[in-house]
């Protein structure tokens, strides 16, 4: 079986880092697609598909990285459930990120180290 997709978009927002309860870094983010195709309003429309990466990748991206950088993501689709509040299950479909190229720019406010790939 193949599980893989390989994303170019930007960040919509800039990231924040976050720690499992044993400490493993992840972050979550959502890169914006845009389609390369106009509807029939002439209109480009855009995809937001959300991404996790985990351990250095996350820690590099949330350092180097800022809202409207713009990332090549290498990874797999994976799906998952869980119950909400209202005890409806809730359905998750996500990319986790095995590599992740920083293709833009830093952003003014990051600091001016090399960001390159995470991994």
């Amino acid at each position: 079986m193949i599980n893989q997709v390989t994303l170019v978009g930007r960040l919509t927002k800039d990231p924040e880092l976050h720690y499992t309860a044993d400490g493993k870094p992840v972050l979550n983010i959502t890169l914006a697609l845009n389609r390369h195709y106009r509807n029939q309003f002439g209109e480009t429309l855009t995809d937001f598909v959300q991404c996790t990466l985990w351990n250095k990748i996350a820690e590099n991206t949330s350092k180097y990285c800022g809202k409207g950088s713009i990332l090549g993501v290498i990874g797999r689709i994976q799906t998952r459930h869980y119950d909400n509040k209202e005890g409806k299950r809730v359905y998750v479909t996500e990319v986790i990120a095995d590599t992740v190229q920083f293709l833009s720019r830093r952003p003014e406010n990051k600091p001016l180290q090399e960001a390159g790939q995470g991994g």
